[in-house]
């Protein structure tokens, strides 16, 4: 930064290299964001008193008011292992580009047999997206395609983290990665008995350990249930 004499003999600061700097920042942030696609719904959760952060690896269930169920991995090839092998057990075909596609969705609400057409919208027309009843959640008829995404979801996102874990160890390096965390959003006013069938969609599973979301002045917290 050079400084030129003014008139007065007084130096003066050419801000021509600062504002260069401030360009190349303002170039280099737009070119290496990401932006995240908004959510299929958004629920109030119920207020509480919890701290415990949610961890950037988790899976999780959101319910909204009207009872339906929303499925989302963070992890997005754990999210892409588990469509393939969901369309292999429902028999529903998917493209490799509808795959890829499936792996920037935060989360979704669909039967799988209409998930191609909802991975195939747009981000606007998704919002209106008919139908979307929620991932089914049938607790009498073996259509629970709920508790198999769970299932199948969260045993691929464990396999990855210890995979990252081992691999670490092996080359002697600090691994800080948590474990994922299963975790379940729900809105303020949604029914009790909806929160209660996706539980219980956790423990026929034995996960026993998940999250409860809550907000918080400030932000949204994390209540850690009682563990059995």
């Amino acid at each position: 930064m050079s400084k030129k004499p003014s008139k007065g003999g007084a130096p003066a600061l050419d801000m021509t290299p600062m504002v260069d700097l401030a360009f190349l920042l303002v170039t280099f942030f737009m070119l290496t964001a990401s932006f995240r696609m908004a959510e299929p719904v958004v629920v109030d959760p119920p207020s509480s008193i919890g701290i415990v952060d949610l961890p950037d690896n988790h899976i999780m269930v959101t319910i909204d008011d009207k009872g339906r169920a929303f499925f989302g991995i963070s992890n997005s090839t754990a999210k892409m292992n588990a469509l393939r092998a969901m369309a292999a057990r429902y028999k529903v075909n998917f493209t490799e580009e509808q795959i890829v596609k499936f792996s920037g969705l935060p989360s979704f609400g669909v039967d799988l047999k209409d998930l191609p057409k909802y991975i195939d919208a747009k981000e606007e027309e998704r919002k209106n997206f008919q139908p979307q009843k929620g991932v089914p959640l049938d607790t009498i008829t073996p259509n629970n395609q709920l508790k198999d995404w769970i299932q199948i979801g969260g045993t691929e996102a464990v396999r990855i983290f210890e995979a990252a874990k081992q691999k670490a160890r092996e080359a002697n390096q600090e691994f800080k990665a948590e474990k994922p965390r299963y975790a379940i959003k729900c809105a303020a006013n949604t029914k009790y008995i909806y929160v209660k069938d996706v539980i219980k969609a956790f423990t026929d599973l034995k996960l026993y350990q998940f999250n409860l979301i809550t907000s918080l002045e400030g932000g949204g917290t994390v209540i850690e249930p009682s563990k059995k």
